[in-house]
């Protein structure tokens, strides 16, 4: 059985549709919701090691609710920032619920920023350092950190299969990535790739994640087989067709991606 990748989140750190903006995009999602986006998540879901999600944003109900889940045993964790992690209450509210317990691999550093802002989390929740790699059923798994732009820093994730000899990584949070920050994302497989606008305009200095130019740069640098786009702002509009190389797309709530095909 080959182990799946579901978007359930694909929104930027605001979301869409975003509750002030009358713009194209918000008023089509608030109308068929094509475009209506949870803050960025993706779940793993593996034979070996059951279900797993990458980010715990606000949205985390509504989203298991919207995709027809209850529970998830384990999270991976990219940063502490409120967009990625302001559902951890809930989930350990469901933990607590069902008597389980949840696990959650992090930085140590993201560990550390969740349990102080929110202590009681550790009474439900394992926290488990990520720093020195750690395996998720047949998956090898590292992390490092990526330059986050205005926003400081964040932390991508690689995942390599030694029986199947596929890998794929997991980097929505990142912008003018260095050679160091870039090495792990070569050979890839899959490359999920975090694009909140199509040509973002405001000062560079100001800005924390690539846009969609900048990403078909890196991408024709890194050379991954396949792409997807996450973490989309509403500059970005799923009911329209977008000049993307044919191995690159958008990443769509609920989209399912075969780890390991091809």
């Amino acid at each position: 059985m080959t182990a799946t990748l579901r978007f359930l989140g694909t929104g930027d750190a605001m979301g869409v549709p975003r509750v002030y903006c009358d713009c194209a995009v918000c008023t089509e999602a608030r109308a068929t919701g094509v475009n209506r986006r949870f803050r960025s998540a993706v779940l793993i879901d593996d034979p070996e090691a059951g279900h797993t999600l990458i980010d715990c944003g606000p949205d985390w109900g509504r989203m298991m609710e919207t995709a027809g889940l209850r529970f998830a045993e384990q999270m991976l964790l990219t940063h502490a920032h409120y967009d990625h992690i302001g559902g951890l209450p809930e989930w350990a509210d469901a933990c607590r619920w069902l008597n389980r317990r949840g696990i959650a691999w992090a930085p140590e550093e993201t560990i550390r920023e969740v349990t102080a802002r929110f202590p009681w989390l550790a009474r439900r929740i394992e926290f488990r350092p990520a720093d020195g790699g750690f395996r998720l059923g047949g998956w090898n798994v590292r992390i490092w950190r990526v330059n986050h732009g205005f926003n400081g820093h964040a932390y991508a994730y690689r995942f390599d299969h030694d029986k199947i000899g596929w890998a794929w990584a997991y980097c929505p949070d990142a912008i003018g990535l260095s050679d160091t920050e870039k090495a792990p994302l070569a050979g890839l497989d899959l490359l999920v790739l975090g694009t909140s606008f199509w040509h973002e305009t405001i000062p560079y200095e100001r800005r924390s994640v690539h846009d969609v130019v900048e990403a078909l740069e890196l991408l024709r640098e890194l050379k991954p087989r396949a792409a997807v786009f996450t973490h989309l702002s509403h500059d970005i509009d799923l009911t329209r067709r977008y000049d993307l190389p044919e191995s690159v797309r958008f990443a769509e709530t609920g989209l399912r991606i075969r780890l390991g095909d091809g």
